[in-house]
């Protein structure tokens, strides 16, 4: 449902480009109809009613928090942040046109929110490159925090957990290497990495961390703040058993393929039904030294058939008390994230800086 209606939203926001006038989207085509009911949104422009959700009170605490208008005269930071907001959601790809764009309607900034009334250009990339990001990062968080509230049960999840339920994952973003020389990824790129926590109740990502895009992924691990009797499922590129118990301590619960070489023994092995592409759940503890010093408790280790894919997955857990079918099915959720990367790309419109 989130995906599927910010798609909508977004495409209808970009055939407005194509109009005489941009703000002018009729308002039935793209908002709630519990909004469409309330008169306090009649005459007001769409732009003006999309900003509406950006909390005024907190975004100024954050400004005021990290100085951002400290010596600012023409561009303040909520402007900035409603230029960029502009520049996605009208499908322009470089600073340039959105500065071309908002000079093209003076006569209607004051009326969708701005103070500014004329942009340059070179103010809107000083601020994009001198401004604290942590204030666009909290307000980040605050809006996903209320984002998450809305879409808990506006899902198809139907694994019935008592815990909250994570999946980890990254992204790469390619950047201009003349431009951004501190993010080179490659020979003749930059780019940047988004390390990403989706909740999988709501289809939400909880947690963003970006970083250039040579940092490994098992980085996550350490700035993450595990929740008790949380899951987090994760791929191989995560897989390291000193991070791994940090989870266990932490009373969370982990999924997680299993790497092909492990040594381990077998100390237990329970009965599974194979009909349901079950083929073995096992109580193992860790052989070599290092894993074993690294973690030295016992693990889940449970083999699955999937006959979509045809192929054969072997994942670890520290959870002893859920079906290992859950597991299973824990697992195949995580393209649920991949899924949140294809959107991602497909609507990050702002290209050039």
């Amino acid at each position: 449902m989130f995906m599927n209606y910010k798609f909508m939203f977004l495409q209808l926001i970009n055939y407005s480009t194509y109009q005489p006038n941009v703000f002018s989207v009729p308002l039935a085509f793209i908002c709630p109809a519990s909004l469409i009911k309330s008169s306090m949104f009649q005459g007001q422009y769409i732009f003006s009613q999309i900003i509406e959700f950006i909390p005024r009170r907190e975004f100024d605490k954050f400004v005021k928090l990290y100085n951002g208008n400290q010596r600012i005269r023409n561009l303040d930071c909520r402007d900035q942040l409603l230029a960029m907001i502009f520049g996605q959601l009208t499908n322009l790809r470089s600073l340039r046109g959105i500065v071309l764009c908002l000079n093209a309607h003076t006569n209607l900034l004051y009326h969708i929110g701005f103070k500014t009334s004329n942009f340059t250009l070179s103010t809107l990339s000083r601020a994009n490159e001198n401004r604290d990001f942590r204030i666009y990062q909290d307000l980040a968080q605050l809006l996903i925090k209320k984002a998450r509230k809305l879409y808990i049960n506006d899902n198809d999840f139907k694994i019935e957990l008592d815990g909250a339920v994570y999946a980890l994952d990254s992204t790469v973003i390619d950047l201009c290497l003349a431009t951004f020389k501190w993010a080179r990824f490659e020979q003749n790129k930059s780019a940047v990495k988004i390390h990403t926590q989706l909740d999988l109740r709501g289809n939400i990502p909880s947690f963003f961390w970006i970083t250039e895009g040579r940092k490994h992924d098992v980085n996550f691990l350490d700035v993450l703040e595990f929740e008790a009797g949380a899951f987090y499922i994760m791929d191989r590129g995560y897989f390291d058993f000193t991070r791994l118990y940090k989870i266990n301590s932490a009373q969370a619960f982990f999924v997680i393929r299993a790497r092909s070489d492990l040594s381990f023994k077998r100390m237990y092995s329970a009965k599974v039904d194979k009909s349901t592409g079950l083929y073995l759940d096992q109580t193992i503890k860790l052989k070599r030294y290092y894993p074993r010093k690294n973690y030295p408790e016992k693990l889940r280790r449970i083999k699955y058939y999937d006959e979509e894919t045809s192929q054969h997955y072997t994942y670890l857990t520290n959870n002893f008390e859920i079906d290992a079918k859950k597991v299973a099915d824990l697992y195949k959720r995580r393209w649920q994230i991949e899924l949140f990367f294809k959107w991602i790309k497909q609507h990050l419109r702002i290209e050039v800086f």
